[in-house]
């Protein structure tokens, strides 16, 4: 009797009265002439179904049907969802697909629906039967009693959540769409809703994502943008994944008015919480869940972060990879649509953004803006207050490390900063390259962008600081060990990139920021750059020490932190900005062959020094005399020589690490590198007393005594190529230098008599006669004076004045002290233990103690030793012919000097004696003369 009844329209009760003129209108009653079937009356019905769902998908319908009607159509509808047979036109659009496709499915309570509905996308499935669904799905979005297992699986949560309240407008509570929001919100909230329920709506709610045209608001809104972008695309989900595409910016522009349907229908089906909602995902991702995520429960929200972590691997598809962004750009875009980060944060949420349920919205708190609100929240100390909760503060940094990986899954970002990431970024389309981008043009970015991008960075650096390891913190552990053979070299550019991003504001270092934030208020205000920072806050240091103030103005754990960024900023050049773009052309021309890190660079550019812009020069100038006041400063060194520190100098002093190296340079356990090094860096020092602190310190009231004139010519950043330390040298040979200038006047003497490199006014004027006379001698691994013993051999061969002048200063210096004559001091080693152990070392009293044996007939000394004395003392006669004494003052300087010196003054003093007795005898003679004059 029903199937007969719903074949006949005319038959249902009140039908006919409510729909009579809608009918008309509609031109739903005229029967097609010669048609004699009995059942084509079910085909006024379903006229009358698609003018009703016509109305709703346009904007200003012209024919509408009444509300009788509607409810009519609707309520008829609802008594035909348990059977399918009484739904006349779909039971003989679908006879043959349901025999094709659910043969064995029982009719009643809407079973046969269901798999039909679930084959509707068969490539098998009839046309006309896949439009007649399309109707009854569309009207299932209109009124959900239209779905017989829906409306009876939810009766009762419908019931119990306030899902259908008598005071809401009809069309509003029935809505399919308003009963999922409903109910998951329920869900959302940690309320039970029972199984049967669920399940009902998770099969809605994945049949919302496969047919856009289930949505009206869609086909309102999005109907535009469908024909030009995703025509031909109907099936699976593919037609909103099309238009979700658009909305990320890849095939074009998205109306306003699409986009937030989209984002509604997004929120409406939820496939954040079950990725299963969404088939197009699903299939598409489903060898990437099988293989990378199969340790998840399917169907759990966390199956999709899983994927978001393997986006960019090997396990990662192309397909999956593009359905993956196009919804999580709109998950991002609204914090409810995330299950898992809801569920962790909707009490941090409520208390400290103020939100409302999962199913509202509020203007002051738009969705997008409270995530905003929770990360703002997420790194505050326990001193700042009202922070997030462990479990949500976990949430909000797995989301920010997803958004790190497009700037799209960041809506703030993208939205101010569409401009400069078409400006600076445009062909940056690898994964985190466009922040990285963003960040490297930080101050070319206009002001919105850069605020954004400037908070982004400093939470980044929050969140690796809150990364603890064992050993201490995570990124001065990758900074340290970035150059290890071990280190992946992606790693190894993201540590970089992540310290040069650091350098633009001294708030990307959280350590940093938070040791040292009240002093940089309080001595350093205004100042942003975390380079200018460091210099004020160490300058600051400097002055304090030196002043030796009782109280330092920068704090204990500022001055500990701030240590650790001076060293970290002396391995890459381009971590400290002013020096790497003062050098940049000069890295061009001298150092393109050499990479950046382990101050490769700043090695290269000192090599070269010489052949430096002058601005570079000064940079480079500036930078030695830092290192050389605080050797750990000097990365190289420290690198090369870390092994020889701890053997050697485990105890010293920062300040005082490269004097302790040199004394035991020659050490037969110093490693050669190193020994290397640590040459490097005297002959540096000997380029210019202010390169070295020690002799600056005890010369600080010799030098401007004997070397005015050199001073007064002087450049504050540039070297004296060694003037100063010759001047002193030959006051030293005058012996007439305080005591403790003269003891590191003495070493300096020594090292450079052993290794020629370490005077650079002897390699300025000689170097001709090194080529050309000691080239063998020069080019020997290990320099032991045999090159400044060959200048002194050949010094009647030498034309230039310059040159000839320095070898006689060397000649000049070795009278003063044996121990600056190298060759000389080994041959003569055991005559000196033998004759003259008794006499101090210095001011020449050795080599005058070696020079009285050497006229002692009675005194033997070793062959050698005889032979280099002798060979001295005709340099020393030559020296005196070619360099005569300028004045009184040089003349007796050099008798006193001289190793003949007794004998000299002996024939001296015998000469006055002799004046003295003649001139006795001839006073008593003119005394008698004038007596016998006047006796006359």
């Amino acid at each position: 009797m029903t199937a007969i009844i719903f074949s006949d329209y005319r038959l249902i009760c009140g039908f006919m009265d409510d729909c009579k003129n809608d009918i008309n209108i509609l031109k739903c009653g005229s029967i097609r002439l010669g048609e004699k079937d009995a059942h084509s009356q079910g085909e006024v019905v379903s006229c009358l179904e698609k003018g009703l769902v016509k109305e709703a998908e346009e904007r200003d319908p012209k024919i509408q049907v009444s509300e009788l009607c509607k409810k009519a159509i609707l309520r008829v509808a609802e008594l035909s969802s348990d059977d399918f047979h009484l739904d006349r036109h779909l039971y003989f659009a679908c006879r043959d697909d349901r025999e094709r496709f659910c043969e064995n499915t029982q009719a009643g309570e809407g079973r046969v629906y269901k798999c039909l509905f679930n084959h509707k996308f068969e490539e098998s499935m009839s046309e006309k039967c896949r439009e007649a669904l399309t109707t009854r799905q569309k009207l299932i979005a209109q009124d959900y009693k239209v779905s017989y297992s829906l409306a009876k699986s939810c009766k009762s949560d419908l019931k119990k959540y306030r899902c259908n309240v008598e005071n809401l407008p009809r069309s509003r509570e029935a809505r399919l769409s308003y009963l999922l929001m409903c109910l998951e919100s329920a869900v959302h909230r940690g309320r039970q809703v029972s199984s049967e329920c669920q399940g009902e709506m998770l099969d809605y709610r994945r049949m919302l994502m496969e047919d856009f045209s289930l949505s009206p608001e869609i086909i309102l809104s999005c109907r535009g943008e469908i024909e030009h972008h995703c025509s031909g695309l109907h099936r699976k989900g593919r037609t909103l994944h099309c238009l979700m595409k658009v909305v990320r910016g890849e095939k074009g522009n998205l109306g306003m008015n699409c986009q937030q349907a989209l984002q509604t229908l997004i929120q409406e089906t939820d496939p954040g919480a079950d990725y299963r909602i969404d088939r197009a995902l699903n299939e598409a991702c489903e060898s990437v869940i099988q293989t990378a995520c199969k340790h998840i429960r399917s169907g759990d929200p966390m199956i999709l972060s899983c994927l978001m972590e393997h986006l960019y691997t090997e396990k990662m598809v192309e397909d999956c990879e593009h359905r993956l962004l196009e919804l999580q750009y709109f998950i991002s875009r609204d914090w409810k649509l995330d299950p898992v980060l809801y569920r962790k944060c909707q009490g941090d949420a409520s208390r400290l953004c103020h939100t409302h349920g999962w199913n509202e919205t509020s203007e002051l708190m738009p969705p997008g803006a409270v995530f905003s609100c929770l990360y703002r929240h997420a790194y505050r100390t326990e001193e700042q207050g009202r922070r997030l909760s462990r479990e949500c503060r976990a949430e909000v940094q797995r989301i920010l490390h997803q958004r790190a990986m497009d700037v799209k899954l960041d809506p703030a970002l993208q939205d101010k900063c569409l401009i400069d990431l078409g400006k600076w970024c445009s062909e940056k389309t690898e994964t985190g390259q466009e922040l990285e981008c963003l960040q490297d043009h930080l101050d070319d970015l206009a002001v919105e962008c850069r605020d954004i991008v400037g908070n982004l960075t400093e939470l980044e650096s929050e969140d690796v600081a809150d990364n603890q390891i064992d050993s201490g913190d995570l990124m001065e552990c990758l900074i340290q060990n970035k150059h290890q053979k071990d280190m992946n070299e992606k790693c190894a550019i993201g540590v970089t990139h992540f310290q040069l991003v650091q350098m633009k504001d001294f708030r990307f270092s959280y350590k940093f920021k938070m040791a040292c934030k009240e002093d940089v208020l309080k001595l350093c205000p205004n100042i942003k750059k975390k380079v200018d920072v460091v210099i004020c806050l160490s300058t600051t240091v400097r002055n304090d020490t030196l002043q030796e103030a009782k109280e330092h103005r920068v704090s204990l754990k500022c001055r500990k932190q701030l240590r650790v960024e001076e060293l970290e900023m002396t391995e890459d050049i381009r971590l400290e900005p002013d020096l790497y773009e003062a050098c940049k052309s000069d890295i061009k021309n001298h150092c393109s062959t050499v990479q950046y890190g382990n101050a490769q660079i700043i090695e290269c550019l000192k090599e070269n020094k010489k052949q430096l812009s002058t601005r570079c020069h000064q940079k480079v100038f500036k930078l030695q005399e830092t290192e050389m006041m605080d050797p750990e400063l000097d990365y190289t060194l420290m690198r090369v020589c870390k092994q020889m520190i701890k053997r050697f100098c485990p105890e010293a002093d920062s300040k005082t690490m490269l004097q302790c190296l040199k004394q035991n340079k020659n050490s037969e356990l110093m490693d050669p590198k190193c020994k290397q090094m640590i040459t490097k860096r005297q002959i540096t020092q000997n380029t210019d007393y202010r390169l070295n602190p020690v002799l600056r310190k005890a010369c600080k009231a010799d030098i401007p005594k004997f070397c005015h004139g050199i001073l007064t010519k002087a450049k504050d950043d540039s070297e004296l190529e060694g003037q100063v330390i010759s001047c002193l040298k030959l006051r030293y040979a005058d012996q007439r230098l305080s005591s403790d200038c003269e003891d590191q006047i003495r070493i300096i003497i020594q090292e450079s008599a052993l290794d020629y490199r370490l005077d650079p006014q002897l390699q300025l004027h000689c170097s001709d006669e090194i080529a050309s006379l000691c080239a063998e001698e020069a080019a020997a691994q290990e320099q032991t004076g045999q090159v400044e013993e060959c200048l002194k051999v050949n010094l009647l061969k030498i034309k230039t004045e310059m040159c000839k002048k320095e070898v006689l200063n060397m000649l000049k210096e070795s009278k003063a002290d044996i121990f600056v004559d190298p060759v000389l001091h080994t041959a003569c080693a055991l005559d000196i233990k033998h004759h003259c152990a008794a006499i101090t070392p210095g001011r020449g009293r050795q080599m005058s103690c070696l020079m009285e044996a050497l006229e002692d007939k009675r005194v033997r000394l070793q062959p050698e030793c005889k032979k280099r004395l002798n060979d001295r003392i005709e340099m020393w006669s030559y020296a005196a012919k070619v360099a005569p004494a300028d004045g009184f003052s040089d003349l007796a300087m050099q008798v006193m000097t001289s190793p003949s010196k007794n004998y000299i003054l002996s024939v001296i003093s015998g000469s006055i004696c002799i004046l003295f007795l003649i001139g006795l005898m001839c006073g008593r003679i003119t005394k008698r003369v004038t007596r016998e004059l006047k006796d006359r």
